[in-house]
Order: C-alpha cells, then sequence, then structure tokens
C-alpha cells in the first residue's frame, strides 16, 4: 500500500493527525500508525478516507495513479429469459 497518499491526501485537506482521527474514531497514536505504515489499515477505515477525499481504493492503495473516483456505472437494461 502507498501510505504516502493516505498522509499526502491529509495535508491537502489541512487536517492535523488528531482531527482526522477523531473524524474516524480511533486514537491518534492509531491514526499515526495507519500513516507511518506500522500498523494494518482497516477495509472500514480505508472506505471511509475514499469517501471522505472523493478518491478510489486504488488511488489509496497504489493501484493506480488517477485519484478521481471511478465512475457510477451506467443501469444496464437486462433481459430476463422465462423457460
Amino acid at each position: 500500500m502507498n501510505i504516502n497518499r493516505i498522509r499526502d491526501l491529509r495535508e491537502d485537506h489541512d487536517l492535523t493527525q488528531a482531527e482526522l482521527a477523531r473524524m474516524l474514531s480511533v486514537s491518534r497514536q492509531a491514526y499515526s500508525g495507519y500513516e507511518r505504515g506500522v500498523r494494518s489499515i482497516p477495509f472500514e477505515i480505508l472506505c471511509q478516507f475514499a469517501l471522505f477525499y472523493g478518491t478510489s481504493l486504488d488511488y489509496l492503495t497504489g493501484r493506480t495513479d488517477v485519484k478521481a473516483p471511478y465512475p457510477k456505472p451506467k443501469q444496464k437494461n437486462f433481459v430476463v429469459r422465462k423457460d
């Protein structure tokens, strides 16, 4: 995982570790551990990061360099077969 992205996004939003930890309902020490890579980030927290920062999990984890979230899929019309 690219832990630098978590820190960079926080700094881009002018937030302290303590402020973000409070928003996530975790201790500042736990949050600091996420940024330093010494503590695994729970999936639920990663999802909260993605929603808050308006980005994708793939960006947060370093799988893509595209910050923008994925577009919502267009609804497809499916034909249901009746046998």
